[in-house]
């Protein structure tokens, strides 16, 4: 007799298997009340969690994307942006607020060739009022934080070069850290946030490396200078703008922050004016950003690109001058020959 066997079922995709499994698992999660979610889930994310969960329904986009969440993210992740006047400006940025300013200031690397844009490409006039708000940690303790109004608009402010001091010279700011021995361990724990905001246009971009790209010691006096840059092209080259923390040791060998500053300085080591920095950061401001792997690799990477670039300039601009200094000589060894034999014609 023939036994019959009814046919195995066929196997079921891959891909049907994972978009079934995932319907399941987010059909599931969803059917928790909205306030659990949004309270006991959300809450507990970090911005690019929230990011990410968002894309996964459209429920999930709508509770990921209330105003409150984004505020305490960009609160915890920034504590300047708590301060008053700022948190008013990230509650108007357009497309989202918070969401929309921690999208432009979690990305600590602008494209270098943001600002590579002939003057006529600049939609929005210039910021009259920038605010930077600067945040700098040390073994993921909170050491400095400080915001700053500047206003723009000023002859003074446009004809001077481009500096801003969040410290008077005579200021010092105490930390409970312990005055590090070596460089290294400054390069490995201490990052650095300075968003500069447009609080009129309502933009906002972060101006510093996150970590240091190089660090120097004073070998008297023990001081630290560390420095954090962000290269941005121009219409003639490369501009650097150059973040410096200076830290000293107190007598009882606790590290202090003594200088806060940023400047911005072309291939020549030239600091820009305000009026020409406020064109290369509004070209930032408006231009595009982006995430590196590895934002300290990177950071270092550009700023080391941007040392050999500056110390090529140098050297051929010493070897152009080396040239013409030779012509000069020449030029006028020449004319002092000719001079004596006019000399002794006339003599003869």
């Amino acid at each position: 007799m023939n036994s019959y066997s009814s046919p195995k079922a066929l196997p079921t995709p891959p891909s049907a298997t994972t978009t079934t499994a995932e319907q399941d698992c987010t059909t599931g999660f969803t059917t928790l009340h909205p306030d659990i979610i949004e309270f006991h889930v959300l809450k507990r994310l970090d911005g690019v969690s929230l990011s990410t969960i968002s894309c996964c329904s459209a429920s999930l986009h709508h509770l990921s994307s209330q105003n409150n969440l984004w505020s305490n993210i960009c609160h915890s992740t920034w504590p300047s942006t708590s301060t008053p006047c700022v948190d008013h400006v990230i509650s108007t940025f357009p497309n989202g607020g918070p969401r929309c300013f921690f999208a432009n200031a979690f990305l600590p690397l602008v494209d270098p060739t943001a600002t590579n844009l002939s003057p006529s490409s600049t939609s929005a006039p210039l910021p009259s009022e920038l605010i930077s708000a600067v945040d700098i940690h040390y073994q993921d303790k909170l050491i400095f934080t400080k915001v700053q109004e500047m206003e723009t608009v000023t002859g003074w402010f446009r004809c001077s070069p481009f500096r801003i001091d969040l410290l008077e010279p005579k200021d010092v700011v105490p930390t409970p850290i312990k005055h590090p021995e070596v460089d290294t361990t400054i390069i490995n724990h201490m990052t650095l946030s300075w968003i500069l905001i447009d609080s009129i246009g309502r933009q906002a971009l972060n101006l510093s490396s996150h970590k240091p790209v190089m660090v120097q010691r004073h070998w008297l006096t023990g001081e630290i200078q560390v420095r954090f840059a962000t290269i941005l092209a121009v219409d003639h080259g490369h501009v650097q703008c150059d973040i410096l923390v200076t830290c000293g040791v107190s007598k009882v060998g606790d590290m202090q922050v003594r200088e806060v500053r940023l400047e911005i300085e072309d291939m020549d080591g030239m600091h820009l004016t305000g009026k020409d920095s406020l064109i290369v950061l509004q070209r930032a401001l408006e231009g595009k950003k982006g995430r590196a792997k590895n934002r300290l690799q990177e950071g270092q990477m550009r700023y080391k690109k941007f040392v050999d670039m500056r110390r090529e300039r140098r050297e051929r601009k010493l070897r152009r001058d080396g040239v013409l200094d030779l012509f000069w000589v020449a030029f006028w060894v020449s004319v002092l020959l000719v001079f004596w034999r006019f000399l002794g014609t006339v003599k003869n």
